[in-house]
C-alpha cells in the first residue's frame, strides 16, 4: 500500500508515464504545486492559462524543478464560454485523450460583485460553473484515457458554511465577497459528487472526486479581497492573510497533497472527498474530509445540475 508521505510533490510513485493531465490555474499555488507533483511522477502537462506571460514564467519554474517535464501552455479564460469550448477544441488538437483533470483555478471573495463576460456572478461563474462547461468540453477525451480519465474538483472548507442560493444564483440582490465565495465552492463539490454519480449511473468512462488543500498559503488571497483595496491597505491584507495561513495552515505544495491523493490514491473512491487530517482540516497528510449536509441532498445536487446546464447552454 502507498505510504501517506508519497503524496508529496517531490514524490515519483506512481508512475505517470506516457499520461496526460491538465491541471487549471496552473501557473500559481496549489494548481502549480498539483501540476509539479505530476510532472515529477512523469505526466505529460496541458496547462491552459490566462496571462500568457504568467504562464512562461511558470513553465520555466516547473522545468527547474523537473528537468524531464513535458508541458504545452494553452490559452483559456474560464470566464467566458467561448474560451472554454476554444480551449477544449484545442486540447483535442494536442492529445486523443486525457488522464487526469484537475478543475483547480478560482477566483476568491472580491469586494464589489463582478461579471463574467456571460453575465454570471464572478465566482460562481468562473470558479462553478467555468469548470462545469470545461469538464463537459473534455468529456470525449476523459472517456478515451483507459480505464477512464479522473476528474478532481477542488473544493474549499469554506464549502461547509456555503449555500446554494437557487433564488439568487448570481447575488444580483445583496452581495456578499465571502457567502459568493463559499457558495462557488459548495457548488464545487456538490458538482464533483453529482458527476461521479450520473457518471455511475450511465456508465460513462470516467472517474469524478473532490478534495480541499485546508489552510494553504497561495496568491488566491492576493487575488482577493486585497486585489480591490488601496495599494498600502493591500499590501498589509496579503501580508497578514499570509502569516496566519503560514502559523495556523500549511504551504501551497503541503495543501496539494490531497488533490494529488484524490486523483492518484488506489484508495481514492468515486464521490469522494479528500483534505488534510489534522486539527478542522487545516493542515495534515491527506485522507477522507467532511461532507457538510449540504452537499449530501440529492435534490441539490438535480436542482444545481439543472441549472448549470441551464445556464451554460450545455446539456449533458
Amino acid at each position: 500500500m502507498i505510504g501517506q508521505n508519497q503524496w508529496s510533490v517531490t514524490a515519483k510513485q506512481p508512475s505517470l508515464a506516457g499520461r496526460t493531465a491538465l491541471v487549471t490555474g496552473g501557473n500559481s499555488g496549489l494548481g502549480f504545486e498539483t501540476a509539479c507533483g505530476l510532472a515529477t511522477r512523469g505526466a505529460r502537462l496541458l496547462l491552459p492559462v490566462r496571462n500568457p506571460e504568467r504562464g512562461q514564467q511558470a513553465a520555466q519554474a516547473i522545468l527547474a524543478r523537473c528537468p524531464t517535464a513535458t508541458l504545452e501552455l494553452l490559452p483559456l479564460d474560464l470566464s467566458a464560454l467561448t474560451s472554454i469550448a476554444a480551449c477544449a477544441t484545442t486540447v483535442a488538437q494536442h492529445t486523443d485523450r486525457l488522464d487526469f483533470l484537475i478543475n483547480n483555478a478560482g477566483v476568491m471573495a472580491p469586494a464589489h460583485r463582478q461579471e463574467t463576460q456571460d453575465g454570471f456572478e464572478l465566482q460562481f461563474g468562473t470558479n462553478h460553473l467555468g469548470h462545469f462547461a470545461l469538464t463537459y468540453h473534455l468529456r470525449p477525451l476523459l472517456e478515451a484515457a483507459p480505464g477512464g480519465g479522473v476528474v478532481v474538483t477542488v473544493a474549499s472548507l469554506a464549502a461547509c458554511k456555503g449555500s446554494i442560493h437557487f433564488d439568487d444564483l448570481q447575488f444580483r440582490h445583496r452581495y456578499s465577497p465571502f457567502g459568493a465565495y463559499q457558495q462557488s465552492k459548495l457548488a464545487n463539490l456538490i458538482f464533483a459528487r453529482e458527476l461521479a454519480r450520473r457518471a455511475g449511473d450511465a456508465g460513462w468512462n470516467l472517474h469524478s472526486r473532490a478534495a480541499h488543500p485546508g489552510w494553504s498559503s497561495t496568491s488566491i488571497i492576493a487575488n482577493g479581497p486585497a486585489s480591490t483595496l488601496p495599494s498600502a491597505l493591500a499590501a498589509t491584507q496579503r501580508t497578514l492573510g499570509t502569516a496566519v495561513l503560514r502559523i495556523m495552515g500549511q504551504s501551497a505544495a503541503r495543501g496539494a497533497e490531497p488533490l494529488l491523493y484524490a486523483a492518484l490514491a488506489p484508495t481514492a473512491r468515486d464521490g469522494d472527498y479528500y483534505g488534510p487530517q489534522g486539527r478542522h482540516e487545516r493542515r495534515g497528510p491527506p485522507g477522507p474530509a467532511y461532507v457538510p449536509p449540504t452537499a449530501l441532498k440529492a435534490s441539490t445536487a438535480e436542482r444545481l445540475w439543472a441549472a448549470s446546464e441551464r445556464l451554460t447552454g450545455l446539456g449533458w
